[in-house]
């Protein structure tokens, strides 16, 4: 009877045990996309279980379930997107979105694949033969690819029947915006308009995205993330290490630099390279047993080293509390998996678009 009770009480959890493999598959996936987006399983579970500890608490199990729910998506979120560049993070913010709602059927895997592929593999000879002459071949073919969809399955027939009305909505300038003609703009949700968008104006589907991301998760997981660096500092420990993975023109040295002048602390910097090895070695010792920060720059110039000084790091017996590591490198494909599966990660370019630029600024704005 116990082991009954048990079992029921483990299955209720079940759905925060699934949304946990659909955020963790898709956050080590991010690796193919960069060589540096490594996140070790021992990362992700401090995440899930700090989210079963800080989600808010409820005496109604469905209720407790939604929140750790929440807390975990988007504690997720927070700490992938923080460790990628900004032309990747909408990626994966579009596919966190999509693999949630497959999850839930309310996307199938054939509507994934029309709009990862359009009318890509059709033939514009073994199809019907477009009814204007100023739609393009290749819309005419993401249009075809939609009727397998059964929203869409008489779409092309609308289309012939009245091309005027659709020229009107593509030549608009933002045709997400316009109501789309034959009621199709009140009988599809913001995923089959995004469908719909992709197919006509490929040009346009980040907006739609967005629109989509909003209405799915919310409008926090549309507006990005801004980098915290003290709030990445305090979620280190000595034994961690934080790298910053570099981009043209987003050196975070003087960042640094200023987090350890705020807070009373010794920051030294080695830029690395031929024979630093012996300096870098000095100053872990130093700043290890004293205290302080270390700041090895451009890591990728001393792969070789990098083994020993995360062995150095986390073999560390008892080293201050007020010891950090921070490290910057360009992306290398031989940088140590091991390493990036340790260290905290983050990115330090400025953000895309003014309302991101405008919480950026402020954030560091301290009077």
């Amino acid at each position: 009877e116990t082991e009954l009770k048990i079992n029921s009480a483990r299955e209720e959890f079940r759905p925060v045990a699934k949304r946990g493999s659909i955020l963790y598959f898709l956050i080590t996936e991010m690796s193919m996309v960069n060589v540096m987006y490594q996140t070790s399983l021992v990362q992700f579970l401090d995440l899930f279980d700090l989210s079963m500890e800080r989600s808010e608490n409820s005496p109604v199990t469905s209720k407790r379930l939604e929140n750790i729910i929440e807390h975990l998506t988007y504690s997720v979120f927070q700490y992938t997107c923080r460790g990628l560049y900004e032309e990747h993070k909408f990626l994966f913010t579009l596919l966190l979105t999509l693999k949630i709602d497959i999850s839930k059927d309310k996307v199938s895997h054939k509507e994934f694949q029309v709009l990862i592929k359009g009318g890509a593999a059709l033939d514009l000879n073994t199809v019907d033969p477009k009814p204007a002459s100023w739609i393009l071949d290749i819309t005419w073919l993401n249009i075809i690819s939609l009727t397998k969809i059964i929203q869409f399955s008489d779409l092309p027939g609308k289309i012939t029947e009245k091309p005027s009305v659709w020229k009107k909505w593509f030549d608009s300038d933002q045709p997400e915006e316009e109501e789309i003609p034959f009621g199709y703009d009140q009988s599809l949700d913001t995923f089959r308009k995004l469908l719909m968008i992709r197919a006509w104006c490929p040009d346009r589907i980040i907006p739609q995205a967005i629109k989509y991301i909003s209405s799915c998760l919310g409008k926090k997981y549309s507006e990005g993330v801004i980098l915290d660096l003290e709030a990445t500092w305090l979620e280190s420990t000595p034994r961690v290490p934080l790298v910053c993975l570099l981009s043209m023109g987003s050196d975070p040295t003087t960042t640094i630099e200023a987090l350890a002048k705020k807070k009373g602390l010794d920051c030294r910097c080695i830029s690395m390279g031929q024979g630093q090895e012996v300096h870098a070695r000095r100053l872990l010792q130093q700043f290890m047993a004293a205290g302080g920060w270390v700041l090895l720059q451009n890591c990728h110039l001393a792969l070789p080293f990098l083994d020993e000084l995360l062995t150095t790091v986390t073999g560390a017996e008892e080293p201050s509390d007020d010891f950090r590591l921070w490290i910057t490198t360009e992306i290398h494909p031989k940088f140590p998996i091991n390493f990036l599966q340790t260290s905290i990660k983050f990115t330090n370019e400025p953000p895309q678009g003014l309302k991101a630029g405008l919480k950026r600024t402020y954030a560091t704005i301290t009077k």
